[in-house]
């Protein structure tokens, strides 16, 4: 409770020192002052009267009226003007008979009494003006743990109307001056108002309002101490005109400033002042789970349905096979007419395995390469090429849509989506200013209803009239009364916690809960969760502004001071911090749409195909490698050339051939010297 917040004082009539079971105070103390006089005046009535009462200035003051009140009374009766005048206990004074009074004036008598070892003068003054003129003695005392630490003489204060404050020295009074102390109510909503615990463990407010205020705290030069409202609401006003939340403080001055994000609402004008804006115009809007678009690596392969699949794997088989046959028996092709085309550059033999080696490769842009050369091949292949560009091009086409299909399928894209459709329930928070607005909505439209109602129902009206409001379409809209229906039946969450946990708890964007609120709430939400989405635009703005008590003078010291910090940009500097620099910011990796491509959780199969085709690869390497090398009656070496090599079935069948040993076991190289066929 000490430091800036509060500046003590204390003021007595005794002389002792100031006493006080602080731990850690800075009091100024001020006490009256006694000569040396005054003390032996003091002493002489101890003693001589035992007037021991405490203060001592008190058991002074009285004695010395009683004395100036006996001498003024005796003066007055010498001179005559207090006919009777006598010393008589009270229990002689007869009322009856009391005694004459003429020309009387007591003041003026008490005024002429010369008393030189009273404890102090008196000042005479109209009445209720006289006082005794004491000098007070101005101290300030350093109290640690009860105890007096340090005690410094600051100035005299002649205690009379008005009184004088006179300084020592080097001495002022501008280090101990009281600072205002607001109580200021909030609610937490990130990233304006937040609690975290400070290095002592305790709990502290900070974030965009925390900052805020702070700002102006140093133009207007007060302190505050802070307080959640009880209810955790802003202020909302039931049927009955009665108010909760930060509103409600405010309304019975438990409070001095509402700091929120609190929105500026008619109705709530009418009961509290706002300050001036200080954040632009938010509204309201609908926070939604971002749907979850399935990947998979071979996600290509699913462009077309497995029975496609397998019918072009059965055209791809038939139709080598149908060119291996054709190829086979027309008397027109390469391996039965080689004749006549021994002078081509390019002799192809369509067997079986070039067969399917054509057909493969015609569906690449690298080509099938040579055509067969009979006519009813060339048709064969004529037609597999059709076949292929269609099926290509098909594919192609497909397979792009395919992979922007999902990520494009978003059924809720706005509020009225919302309102027309009903797989997706949706609701705000219970109590906020968001379930008051769509609830006063819906009451608008029915009072409207209503009006039309009793128009074209009124019998005053001519048939004409009538006529012209008998209209076969609705004509209010009763868009708001519907929606606010389904939220009720949907049910409003009581929390916030609560209705994120139904958001997330959806299973798709089109099946599940989207919870209405705040445009703060839900894109902070979004801010710092990669789970969530924003969907539509903004309605129903309006500005956040600082609220204080009707007709409290705060109002124009707040407008001066915002005005000031807007000047300056610093509202810019508390909005960029808060929100595009905030640590709590999470770094979400990108949508998969249309305008990144297609991501490798996609299409990553095709390169699995690539490493599947260059293992089939080596191991075809690894085994033509092996057949040729252990293949019957001879093997390769890794002598330098080799022209020809030829299985013998026995030793005789050398005689044509010269071989040349190379000193290498049972290796040999073979080369023909003259050819037996």
């Amino acid at each position: 409770m000490f430091g800036r917040k509060y500046s003590w004082y204390a003021i007595s009539k005794g002389r002792d020192d100031i006493g006080c079971g602080c731990e850690n105070s800075s009091v100024v103390f001020l006490r009256p002052t006694i000569s040396t006089e005054s003390r032996g005046r003091i002493s002489m009535l101890k003693q001589n009267y035992q007037m021991d009462a405490q203060p001592e200035l008190d058991g002074a003051f009285y004695f010395d009226f009683a004395v100036r009140g006996i001498k003024a009374a005796s003066s007055l009766a010498n001179q005559g003007k207090y006919e009777g005048f006598n010393y008589l206990k009270c229990s002689e004074f007869d009322e009856t008979n009391p005694p004459k009074r003429e020309n009387f004036n007591l003041k003026n008598a008490l005024e002429s009494v010369k008393m030189v070892d009273s404890w102090a003068p008196v000042k005479w003054g109209p009445n209720g003006m006289s006082y005794l003129d004491i000098i007070m003695s101005v101290d300030k005392f350093l109290i640690l743990s009860g105890r007096t630490a340090k005690r410094t003489s600051i100035a005299e204060w002649a205690a009379g109307m008005p009184g004088t404050l006179m300084f020592k020295s080097g001495q002022n009074l501008n280090d101990h001056q009281a600072v205002t102390v607001y109580r200021v109510t909030t609610v937490q909503q990130p990233p304006f108002i937040m609690k975290r615990k400070n290095d002592e463990g305790q709990d502290e407010f900070y974030g965009y309002c925390i900052e805020l205020i702070n700002e102006i705290k140093e133009i207007i030069k007060f302190e505050y101490e802070i307080y959640e409202a009880p209810d955790g609401k802003f202020g909302t006003m039931d049927e009955d005109h009665q108010w909760n939340g930060m509103i409600k403080e405010l309304i019975e001055k438990r409070a001095d400033i509402a700091l929120a994000p609190l929105s500026v609402m008619a109705e709530r004008e009418n009961v509290v002042d706002f300050t001036v804006p200080y954040y632009d115009l938010v509204g309201i809007t609908i926070l939604m789970k971002k749907p979850e678009v399935p990947t998979s690596l071979f996600k290509f392969l699913t462009v077309l349905e497995p029975e496609v699949w397998i019918c072009i794997l059965f055209a791809y088989g038939f139709t080598s096979i149908l060119l291996y046959i054709f190829d086979r028996f027309s008397p027109y092709s390469y391996q039965n007419n080689k004749e006549k085309y021994k002078d081509d550059d390019e002799k192809r033999e369509f067997t079986l395995k070039e067969c399917l080696w054509f057909c493969m490769t015609s569906l690449t842009p690298q080509g099938g390469g040579e055509a067969p050369k009979n006519l009813s091949g060339r048709l064969v292949a004529a037609t597999w090429w059709l076949f292929g560009f269609i099926i290509i091009a098909s594919y192609t086409a497909n397979l792009a849509a395919f992979l922007t299909v999902s990520r494009l399928d978003t059924p809720i894209e706005s509020l009225d989506d919302l309102s027309n459709q009903y797989k997706v329930q949706y609701a705000p928070m219970n109590g906020t200013a968001t379930m008051t607005y769509f609830e006063r909505m819906a009451y608008i439209e029915h009072k409207f209803y209503e009006i039309w109602k009793d128009m074209s129902l009124n019998d005053s009206m001519s048939d004409i009239e009538r006529a012209k409001l008998a209209v076969w379409d609705y004509p209010v809209s009763d868009k708001y009364t519907k929606m606010w229906q389904s939220m009720q039946e949907a049910g409003l969450p009581k929390t916030f916690d609560e209705a994120l946990e139904r958001v997330r708890k959806s299973t798709s964007s089109s099946e599940g809960f989207a919870y209405i609120g705040d445009a703060t709430d839900i894109r902070y939400l979004v801010l710092t969760n990669c789970d969530l989405q924003i969907v539509g635009e903004e309605f129903s703005r309006k500005p956040y502004a600082v609220a204080v008590q009707q007709g409290s003078p705060l109002k124009d010291q707040f407008n001066d001071a915002i005005l000031k910090l807007l000047n300056q940009r610093k509202l810019e500097t508390l909005k960029e911090r808060w929100w595009n620099q905030n640590p709590e910011k999470k770094v979400c990796e990108k949508d998969d749409d249309q305008s990144d491509g297609i991501s490798i959780e996609n299409i990553g199969g095709v390169f699995i195909v690539i490493f599947v085709g260059i293992g089939l690869a080596c191991i075809t390497l690894a085994f033509e490698y092996w057949y040729y090398k252990h293949r019957k009656g001879g093997r390769v070496t890794d002598s330098t050339k080799v022209l020809s090599v030829r299985e013998f079935p026995d030793d005789k069948d050398k005689t044509n051939f010269k071989t040349e040993y190379n000193g290498t076991g049972d290796d040999y190289n073979i080369a023909p010297v003259a050819n037996p066929w």
